[in-house]
């Protein structure tokens, strides 16, 4: 029987236990994304769901959108920080709240700036202090811009170390305050210029180097230099009717360093030269080599397109002459705007005329000429 109750006790404390850990908010609810959401679909869903709520975009249901929006942004704040997220999955909103981690979110028009900047709606946001940007050129061919492709980049960058998480201390009782600045990252020095006079000036503390806070044992992982490299990949997704020159953004996935945000990675499109076709906006330009006897009783030829389909090039029973342009509707590339419509295909032909003519070809040839000028 004791045994039995024993049990019954334990099975209501794992309840109460499994309870407390899925009590709260659903954030990945909250921004419509699944549990192994990347951070990029993390911060997308983010940046489309806070514009949406923004309380100076919603003046009749202002009261609502506030709400909203600061649910939006409380998630994100939790599922953008990498220790935060794993305390969450792991305890729920109750473990967050335990270890420091959760109800003191920050303002959420500052979360905002982040992405956007500057003011928006009346209100005002500190400025962020931002890396720098990096600049790739990304080589793609005219058939990924004509069809599209998803091309994987691996980039190497700077990241925080993921042992102390840009503290570059040990452990984190290690950081502690400069006792040379007392925490305020400069010190006043006074020189004397004479008897009785000095001069006061302010500089940067050259204990902690204008931190305010000095590291007692450095972290063996990243030698306290707080950052690593580290290999990232990124799927760049090339969208049909690109153009060569057009820029992809990828916001805050550049370097990282400590208390700064990281700079966007830009990838610039250069296109390769193509054999067959040249690109002169939405539109196609090719050339293609004809008979002499084709030039002159027509033909029925096939292109190849840049996705593989048939082009039909029918001239038959039609004279074609040198340097004739055809004009081929919805041939040309996707408009990147409207990729169901295309622009146009001009196929600029050339005539090639025999080296010799036998005898034989050559009276028939005359024959035909001079019967048409007795019928003129």
């Amino acid at each position: 029987m004791k045994t039995r109750i024993l049990l019954i006790c334990i099975a209501s404390s794992l309840a109460l236990f499994t309870a407390l850990v899925t009590a709260g908010k659903d954030f990945y609810g909250i921004l419509g994304v699944s549990r192994d959401a990347q951070n990029r679909q993390i911060r997308k869903a983010y940046k489309e769901l806070s514009r949406k709520w923004h309380p100076d975009k919603n003046p009749d249901k202002k009261e609502e959108a506030q709400a909203k929006f600061v649910e939006i942004s409380e998630a994100y704040e939790v599922l953008s920080d990498e220790e935060k997220r794993r305390i969450y999955d792991q305890y729920g909103e109750e473990g967050l709240k335990q270890n420091g981690g959760g109800g003191q979110t920050h303002n959420p028009f500052d979360v905002f700036s982040q992405f956007f900047g500057g003011s928006f709606g009346g209100h005002q946001q500190r400025q962020e202090r931002k890396g720098p940007e990096i600049s790739l050129e990304l080589a793609v061919t005219l058939e990924d811009l004509f069809s599209g492709r998803d091309v994987d980049v691996e980039l190497n960058k700077q990241v925080l170390c993921p042992k102390c998480r840009g503290t570059g201390a040990k452990n984190p009782d290690d950081v502690t305050t400069c006792s040379s600045c007392h925490g305020h990252g400069i010190k006043i020095v006074r020189h004397q210029l004479g008897p009785g006079m000095f001069q006061q000036m302010q500089t940067t503390c050259d204990v902690c180097g204008g931190k305010g806070k000095v590291v007692r044992t450095k972290c063996p992982h990243c030698q306290g230099k707080k950052v690593k490299r580290r290999s990232n990949q990124i799927s760049v997704a090339i969208e049909r009717g690109m153009t060569d020159g057009q820029k992809i953004v990828f916001e805050r996935e550049g370097d990282q360093s400590p208390d700064v945000t990281p700079g966007d990675v830009v990838f610039t499109l250069k296109t390769a030269e193509h054999p067959v076709f040249t690109r002169v906006g939405d539109n196609l330009y090719t050339h293609e080599t004809i008979t002499l006897q084709e030039a002159l009783v027509g033909f029925r030829k096939v292109l190849k397109h840049l996705d593989g389909s048939e082009v039909i090039l029918d001239r038959n029973g039609t004279v074609t002459q040198p340097g004739y342009v055809q004009e081929l509707l919805q041939e040309g590339m996707p408009l990147h705007t409207f990729p169901s419509e295309r622009g146009k295909l001009y196929v600029e032909y050339n005539v090639v005329l025999p080296t010799k003519l036998t005898t034989t070809q050559a009276d028939a040839i005359l024959q035909h000429f001079s019967g048409h000028r007795e019928e003129l």
